[in-house]
């Protein structure tokens, strides 16, 4: 595939980009047979999610309803296919390949990534295929908390889990200076080890899956509770109010931690912190209070690894919430072989073109003026 151009013009007017990330994408249909090009299938699915669609008899019927605007940019000679023929090739598309593709796209547009970069993971509850003996997927995501975009993704693969799929995600991203943060689940030697060797810094949650390592660093926090006689030590407290919540953070962390280096070994690192969080909710009267510990790479700051530690959970707003209740994420049906997790990398691209374009729009608004307004849909995909 080549950079796409309009059928009746080569005027460079209609000219959009995104479609050079994907030349390397292998199409798995017998090209004598083809009459709806690949790089053609994308682009109607692109412009159908970023219009609303949120199944192939969405995408199809959008590809009916506004083939004169695809027409702008590609030929189409043989209109759109059909919703069956559709997910039969995203099916059929090579998961890794494509999310491989996504990565590049998105290296094209963005700055060198800065901040925290959060990796998590997602559920999409819908994408089981009892038939296939095949369970829901579940995604890996890379999230630039300061640009609010997903930098890349990766299908945990079916008897696999988060451990093996973390490494190879972070493998395909230019991470250099910038700062992962991981849930317990990620608190690994090998992807510590990993992230270092990428010039990069972590915050790592850290619970009793690390056992002694665990019980070693909460130890130490509860004997110095009193003053931390003989350790440095940073503090920083914060005190939020949103939302009939009354919320206080008390970050402690330290440098002090060559014992711990001696009797663990744990890659690059620096620093250990305790984050204690008391949630008031006004209107109910209740109380809520948690302890986290976790191990970092930084220096010892409280406020960094504090501001570190917040970054991550707007994951959880920016982006799942976002994918669940803007781009009906737990509701799609698609199950079938690669396309689950083919489908939500377009859904990824769509929500990154989104925030690019957005302005003063929600991203659900946003969706609904790229289905009514053409002139908007195609800044979107030519900005």
């Amino acid at each position: 595939m080549n950079a796409v151009q309009s059928a009746d013009s080569a005027d460079s007017e209609h000219t959009i980009e995104f479609l050079d990330s994907f030349t390397d994408l292998d199409d798995p249909r017998q090209q004598a047979k083809v009459l709806y090009p690949l790089e053609e299938i994308l682009l109607l699915c692109l412009c159908a999610v970023l219009s609303g669609a949120d199944c192939w008899v969405d995408v199809a019927l959008y590809g009916r309803q506004r083939l004169a605007f695809l027409r702008r940019f590609l030929p189409f000679k043989h209109g759109v296919p059909s919703h069956d023929q559709l997910g039969i090739v995203f099916a059929k598309l090579d998961a890794k390949q494509f999310q491989s593709c996504f990565i590049g796209w998105v290296e094209r547009f963005t700055t060198a990534v800065r901040g925290v970069v959060a990796v998590d993971g997602k559920t999409m509850r819908r994408s089981f295929d009892r038939a296939a003996g095949q369970g829901p997927i579940h995604m890996i995501s890379a999230w630039s908390a300061r640009q609010r975009l997903v930098l890349g993704q990766r299908k945990v693969d079916q008897k696999s889990n988060e451990i093996t799929a973390i490494p190879k995600l972070l493998e395909l991203l230019e991470l250099r200076g910038a700062v992962l943060t991981l849930d317990a689940l990620g608190t690994q030697r090998a992807i510590a080890a990993q992230i270092v060797a990428q010039e990069a810094d972590y915050v790592l949650g850290l619970k009793g899956n690390q056992g002694t390592l665990h019980e070693a660093v909460a130890l130490l926090f509860d004997e110095q509770q009193d003053g931390f006689a003989g350790h440095e030590v940073s503090e920083h407290r914060t005190r939020q109010k949103d939302h009939g919540r009354l919320e206080t953070r008390r970050v402690v962390a330290t440098e002090q931690i060559g014992w711990l280096q001696d009797s663990h070994a744990w890659p690059g690192l620096r620093s250990i912190a305790k984050v204690e969080s008391r949630r008031e909710l006004l209107v109910e009267g209740k109380v809520e209070q948690e302890t986290r510990y976790y191990l970092s790479s930084l220096p010892g700051d409280a406020e960094q690894i504090g501001t570190a530690v917040r970054s991550h959970w707007g994951v959880e707003n920016g982006l799942h919430w976002v994918m669940d209740m803007v781009f009906r994420d737990d509701e799609c049906r698609i199950r079938t072989q690669h396309a689950p997790a083919n489908f939500a990398t377009i859904k990824h691209m769509a929500s990154n073109l989104l925030r690019r374009g957005k302005g003063r729009h929600s991203m659900r608004s946003s969706r609904h003026l790229a289905a009514w307004n053409e002139d908007f849909l195609y800044s979107l995909l030519t900005k």
